[in-house]
């Protein structure tokens, strides 16, 4: 099958690499040109924009950062929409409002383009592992069409529902994965201020109804002060501005992931909006004159 594939970033470029790995013909595009010589070396075709990728491609796969970046891959002066022709099928795997994506979707049926947002929880080790929890919105026809693309990413795949029910389910992980964050920093937080042992203590919890995979993995980061990126606190203050966005539409309260968002908000006006957002230990730390 003739595949493009858009933004080759952190996530992108695994994910493009495990569709070129499963003997797909590949047109990609990134930004930044180094970013499409491996894909390249292994045979994929390099295209100076998006448009040309659509020139080529019967799937478009979309793996970038925010909202606008979406909209100007599609609708840009070099857009999708500049060459995309009836029956081809746009992917978006980035992770953007929902509401942007239904405009979307309506945009590219007006010239008969289906578009299935497809946002995807994992880091960077599931992009490359191909292990991948991928959330998909749109027609369930088009979703069974390019769901063998999807078994090549991801282990976890399910269809959520119409177009925008995808990126409803990321925002729900990403409430989830932040408030869970907060509550893993404040419970170390507060053994290492009673003196007694975080590891110790951690290890107890993960037995128990207190045991995630938040836990185990942040958990560890933030006792060992390693803020190594997975999933980076600039990308993780964008989703929840677009969940409270969207909350504010509605009209409903999120008073934990609020929290949340301003320890990621102080995060990046300390600087560290490259570091994993584990690292939101650290306002707690600082607040309570803990290290």
């Amino acid at each position: 099958m003739k595949l493009g594939f858009i933004g080759l970033g952190i996530m992108g470029r695994p994910m493009a690499i495990n569709l070129q790995r499963a003997g797909h013909a590949l047109w990609v595009h990134g930004r930044r040109p180094v970013t499409m010589d491996v894909l390249v070396e292994a045979g994929a075709v390099a295209c100076s924009s998006a448009a040309d990728v659509a020139a080529q491609a019967e799937i478009i796969f979309i793996m970038v950062s925010d909202t606008a970046d979406v909209e100007q891959v599609i609708l840009g002066e070099h857009g999708l929409m500049q060459r995309l022709q009836s029956g081809q099928i746009v992917v978006d795997m980035s992770t953007i409002s929902p509401v942007a994506t239904r405009r979307l979707a309506q945009e590219l049926a007006t010239r008969g383009v289906d578009m299935l947002d497809a946002p995807v929880s994992g880091g960077e080790v599931g992009a490359i592992n191909a292990t991948l929890s991928i959330m998909v919105g749109g027609k369930e026809k088009t979703f069974q069409h390019v769901k063998p693309l999807f078994e090549k990413l991801g282990k976890n795949i399910v269809h959520v529902g119409d177009h925008g029910a995808g990126q409803v389910a990321k925002a729900c992980n990403q409430i989830v994965v932040a408030v869970t964050i907060e509550a893993v920093a404040e419970a170390l937080t507060f053994a290492r201020r009673s003196g007694v042992d975080a590891a110790r203590v951690r290890d107890a919890l993960m037995g128990g109804f207190a045991g995630s995979k938040v836990m185990e993995v942040h958990g560890k980061r933030m006792l060992d002060n390693d803020f190594k990126p997975g999933f980076k606190v600039r990308l993780h203050q964008k989703d929840l501005r677009i969940v409270l966005e969207n909350a504010h539409q509605l009209g409903i309260a999120l008073p934990a992931a609020s929290l949340a968002a301003q320890h990621l908000n102080a995060l990046m006006g300390s600087g560290d909006g490259e570091l994993d957002s584990a690292a939101m230990v650290k306002i707690l730390e600082r607040a309570s004159g803990t290290k």
